[in-house]
């Protein structure tokens, strides 16, 4: 067991990736248990606080898919750290996490790519840089970990 737990270049980038994907999901399962105030409480802007309120299914199964997608994100970050055993296209993976956390990030510098008018310009504004030191934590360690991250490094 103690074989595919091994320690890479950029294991603590990339430890530290997962736990903020950890993070993310629990906000997001919280603003499920929180109802409408909590999602107005995270951003999710009117249409979904208002839709929670009344009962409808659409934001619990939409937060529900996106801690989900969350929990998978960090699952590859701690297989990338050496943490667990290696997943299947474990490179491939985190480039395309890290890419679209940064490309997620980017907002903050052109906020009306985001193409959202319900809502504030205080959540894109901390929302982008959140995302944006969580794309980094994914970049940073999957550039640092890049030549471990091969079959044989977790033979």
């Amino acid at each position: 067991m103690t074989a595919f737990v091994r320690r890479t270049p950029g294991s603590l980038w990339l430890t530290v990736g997962g736990w903020l994907s950890i993070a993310a999901a629990v906000a997001h399962l919280a603003a499920i248990a929180g109802g409408g105030d909590w999602y107005r409480f995270f951003g999710a802007g009117e249409a979904m606080a208002s839709a929670a309120e009344r009962g409808s299914p659409v934001p619990v199964l939409l937060t529900l898919g996106i801690a989900t997608v969350l929990g998978i994100w960090a699952t590859y970050a701690f297989s990338g750290a050496g943490r667990i055993r290696r997943l299947p296209l474990l490179r491939t993976g985190l480039v395309v996490i890290s890419a679209v956390y940064l490309l997620r990030g980017s907002v903050l510098f052109m906020p009306a790519a985001l193409g959202r008018q319900d809502l504030s310009p205080a959540f894109i504004f901390w929302s982008s840089a959140i995302v944006l030191v969580y794309g980094l934590a994914y970049a940073i360690g999957t550039w640092r970990a890049w030549p471990n991250l091969t079959k044989k490094e977790f033979a």
